[in-house]
């Protein structure tokens, strides 16, 4: 029972009917000593809501629900027979890009891609990875494009040019080319960074991108074909 400003109650009348519950508000006066009868209308809720400030819930039955079975596509790191690789490397920063590339083609080893699938392409800086890894991915020799290089912040605003120049264009060469492009490119403040992401402290990025390249590629040979 509760009280509304003019001095009405509402007095709730619950019934139940089947696997529902209704709640029904009835008016009465304050004053009033008797209660009439008055005949309930069942009601039946297929969820929760409010109704005259009163929350009323259906209780959902147990029921099984069956769906159909998802299909998780993954692509595999131990399946590389067959599958052929470009690597492309910048020349400028070689102190950094050649270590993460000798990381690179070690990775390709231990994972039994053959030396005779792989081809190393290298050109001038990072700025011109986009463009040639675009043209290796048109040609259709290739299951997956490794970009390797290296951009290091100097004392100018050189290197935020490069760097965003870069990423967009290994993006760009994976989309027009519809073969998966990864980026292997180092973006660091010093040296010492450099340094650490290419076989240092901070392990060798050249081999982390090699393994990313296997499972893509294996992904689109074997499922996304």
């Amino acid at each position: 029972m509760a009280l509304n400003g003019n001095g009405c109650c509402w007095i709730q009348e619950r019934i139940l009917s089947g696997n529902g519950c209704g709640v029904f508000l009835t008016p009465r006066s304050r004053s009033s000593a008797a209660i009439l009868p008055r005949k309930p209308t069942a009601l039946s809720f297929s969820s929760s809501f409010q109704f005259q400030g009163f929350v009323v819930d259906r209780k959902q039955s147990s029921s099984s629900i069956q769906t159909a079975a998802v299909r998780h596509l993954v692509g595999s790191v131990t399946k590389t027979q067959g599958l052929r690789f470009a690597v492309v490397v910048a020349r400028f920063n070689e102190i950094v890009t050649k270590p993460l590339l000798e990381g690179a083609l070690d990775t390709f080893r231990k994972y039994s891609v053959n030396e005779e699938d792989i081809d190393v392409v290298w050109v001038p800086g990072s700025f011109e990875i986009g463009i040639v890894a675009e043209r290796l991915g048109k040609s259709r020799n290739y299951h997956a494009i490794l970009c390797i290089g290296a951009v290091i912040r100097g004392d100018t605003t050189h290197y935020d040019a490069v760097a965003n120049s870069v990423a967009s264009g290994v993006l760009s060469a994976g989309l027009n080319s519809g073969v998966p492009c990864i980026f292997g490119v180092l973006t660091c403040e010093n040296m010492d960074q450099a340094l650490n992401r290419a076989g240092g402290k901070s392990g060798n990025k050249g081999a982390e991108c090699a393994l990313t390249a296997i499972e893509m590629a294996s992904l689109f040979d074997h499922h996304l074909k």
